[in-house]
């Protein structure tokens, strides 16, 4: 598949899992709370294909996890929920890309 759809697939379906796994909690604003949790895990789906480094997908991809992860932890202070789930999530999607995310024929 194209880096760049699975990205956004990537991108749709880590932000939709964790946005649905919020919605039990209580947030002073919680719509707000919502969108940028969406935001903040596709932004790691969907850039993780598109990355080029030297180590694995799974190295990759808890890499990229963790980088976009920090300033939400920092914000919330809930660093252990925010930067595992990134990372953790980074990951899979990593190891994903790898076998799934090839780059078109140029």
């Amino acid at each position: 598949m194209n880096p760049l759809k699975f990205g956004l697939l990537a991108g749709a379906v880590f932000g939709s899992v964790t946005a649905l796994s919020m919605l039990p909690l209580q947030f002073a604003d919680k719509p707000t709370a919502l969108m940028g949790a969406f935001l903040s895990r596709f932004a790691i789906g969907f850039l993780i294909p598109q990355c080029t480094m030297p180590v694995s997908g799974i190295a990759k991809g808890a890499l990229v996890g963790l980088l976009i992860s920090m300033p939400d932890a920092v914000i919330t202070k809930g660093y252990v929920p925010i930067i595992g789930m990134g990372v953790l999530g980074g990951a899979v999607i990593g190891w994903l890309a790898a076998r799934f995310a090839r780059k078109p024929d140029i």
